[in-house]
């Protein structure tokens, strides 16, 4: 401390004008990993230190004082709120600060110009800072050395975001293209995507993003603070890339009708619906869904810094009540008299997002991969946005936990109920699907072009007594009551169904299936089969009637029957639904199945 003593009253002879400065923003931005956005502005990630030089010159006089320098960052900067920080020389003087200064090893004062190592703080807000500097106590302002713009840090391991593994940090961070994945649990299929991160201009849209989101217009201040940390500012972009409630960049549509815009199916990359976005004033970019919503929100939080990638969910259910059923309601004559709003998507993409969170557990309980989905689905605390919800907390069944953990949960593990509605509008549960939701969830891998399936991730393997455990104990955490809500058949169907595909359904080919009927019972059942075939989209909304066919056939006891029917030729790019129902004549509901 002597030592450095001396160097800074041999500074503090120079006058407190300062001239040149150098931001070294080649030499930082690419010890910071920022060299890709820019090598013309000053780039860095929080937690690590950076170069800055500038010039004292002016006539000498003695005195001790000692250099002061400032960061401020929003409209409104404050210490109390972290948004503003002044430190000085010596290393560490500053009340309260938590950024740092030092003079740079070899920094050649004597020839009137001085380095700096300067230090942020791991969990200081992220965004554009204003950096000045005062060599006197008597000069009434100091001098503006520029901007600098920080971002977060994985590498830095006090930083909520850090990512332990260099491998990963650059899949998931600097990684600018990848595969999303699409089709359905059986014929899966991957679309390119250019993340684009990188790209020119990408940074300031993101900032931009943030800075219209409707909390930082409501209280600026409060809202550049609360950037500090990983889990808010995952949860505002998630609200921003959707238009719902907000200035934000998609406007969804799932109809088949794009007038005014363009088809979902048109883009391949995020750097031209952001752009879009920009050069629109901010206002929506038509249309998007779910591959799209995700694979630019993927974009936004790796320009942040916020390690990230897309996962895809085939048969992913949505649960609008949150009581982890999806629920199907049918007449004893195969149609639906009761349009359940739950339905279960042929697949459905979402974000999982790197970070520590510590206000669930004072531990690491939860860290890790939080899933972020930016699809406007349900509300969440009044905004159309879903998460972080930790996957931990989802394998575990721990529901009761935030954010949006028990509709993710239902995402990956709810269980599909059909309902036999009576006349008098009484219900009866018929049977249970514990098995079809959730399946093949899928990511792409580090370090190569092949599909990983992380379903595990998610939920233990179905069939096992573990599955079955974590979604009772997921159905209790949830505090919904409702009938046999553990998921058991009120009663025993006499008669069981099931549709296989004989061949793969492609557009513009008839579709051969196979119905097979097996009786449970001990006597012959005189059955109406109800085949009812639509063509639906693939979050599960109805496109268009196909056929429908209605046919009286016995089924002999303990024995089983199979049928055979073919669709018509389908030309639209929708997935098919079949159903099915059968009920004897003399009706029961003990005939029922579907």
């Amino acid at each position: 401390m002597k030592n450095d003593l001396s160097i800074y009253v041999l500074i503090s002879f120079f006058l407190e004008d300062v001239g040149k400065v150098e931001l070294h923003c080649e030499k930082n931005n690419k010890a910071h990993k920022t060299n890709d956005i820019s090598v013309n502005r000053l780039i860095v990630r929080r937690g690590q230190s950076f170069l800055v030089t500038f010039e004292l010159h002016g006539p000498s006089r003695p005195t001790t004082d000692l250099l002061e320098l400032k960061v401020e960052t929003g409209p409104q900067p404050s210490e109390a709120l972290g948004t503003r920080s002044v430190f000085r020389l010596p290393e560490g003087c500053g009340k309260g600060s938590s950024w740092k200064v030092k003079v740079h090893q070899g920094s050649v004062f004597l020839a009137g110009s001085i380095t700096l190592d300067i230090t942020s703080p791991a969990d200081a807000p992220v965004g554009e800072y204003r950096l000045s500097v005062k060599t006197s106590a008597t000069a009434s302002v100091g001098s503006s050395l520029g901007k600098l713009l920080l971002l977060f840090n994985p590498w830095c391991k006090e930083d909520w975001v850090h990512l332990p593994e260099e491998e990963e940090r650059q899949e998931y961070v600097m990684r600018e293209q990848g595969l999303v994945y699409k089709g359905s649990d059986k014929y899966i299929s991957s679309m390119a995507w250019n993340f684009g991160q990188f790209e020119d201009d990408i940074v300031d849209i993101c900032l931009k993003l943030l800075d219209v989101n409707p909390k930082c217009l409501c209280d600026p201040a409060k809202d550049f603070s609360a950037r500090c940390n990983p889990i808010y500012v995952s949860r505002v972009v998630s609200a921003m890339i959707n238009a719902n409630d907000d200035r934000g960049v998609l406007m969804g549509r799932w109809d088949g009708r794009y007038d005014g815009g363009m088809s979902p199916t048109h883009w391949n990359g995020s750097v031209e619906v952001l752009r879009r976005w920009l050069k629109n004033g901010s206002n929506p970019v038509k249309y998007g869904q779910c591959w799209v919503f995700a694979a630019v929100m993927c974009t936004v939080l790796r320009c942040l810094g916020i390690p990230c990638r897309v996962v895809s969910n085939f048969q992913s259910a949505h649960d609008t009540d949150k009581n982890l059923t999806i629920d199907y309601f049918f007449s004893d004559y195969g149609v639906r008299p009761k349009q359940s709003p739950d339905s279960v998507w042929n697949y459905h993409v979402w974000v999982e997002a790197w970070m520590r969170r510590p206000d669930l557990s004072a531990g690491s309980l939860y860290d890790g991969w939080q899933v972020v989905d930016p699809t406007p689905q349900e509300k969440s605390t009044d905004v159309y946005c879903c998460g972080p919800a930790p996957v931990k907390a989802i394998l575990q069944g721990h529901v009761d936990l935030k954010y949006d953990v028990p509709f993710v949960f239902a995402e990956v593990n709810a269980d599909r109920v059909t309902w036999m509605v009576f006349a008098d509008g009484s219900k009866k549960k018929i049977s249970t699907d514990s098995v079809s939701v959730g399946q093949n969830i899928s990511t792409k891998a580090v370090g190569s072009d092949k599909r990983v399936d992380i379903t595990a991730n998610y939920k233990h393997a179905e069939g096992t007594k573990m599955e079955r455990a974590v979604y009772n104990l997921a159905v209790k955490r949830v505090n919904i009551p409702g009938e046999n809500s553990n998921g058991t058949h009120d009663c025993k169907p006499g008669v069981s169904m099931k549709i296989v595909e004989l061949t793969k359904p492609v557009s513009g080919k008839n579709i051969d299936l196979k119905l097979i009927l097996n009786s449970n019972d001990s006597e012959t059942r005189t059955l109406v089969i109800n085949v009812n075939v639509q063509a639906m989209r693939y979050n599960g909304i109805p496109s268009s009637q196909i056929q429908t066919e209605l046919k009286k056939l016995k089924l002999l006891p303990n024995q089983g029957r199979v049928k055979m029917f073919q669709t018509l030729s389908v030309s639209r790019p929708t997935r098919f639904n079949y159903h099915s129902s059968a009920h004897r004549e003399a009706f029961t509901s003990q005939n029922k199945g579907n």
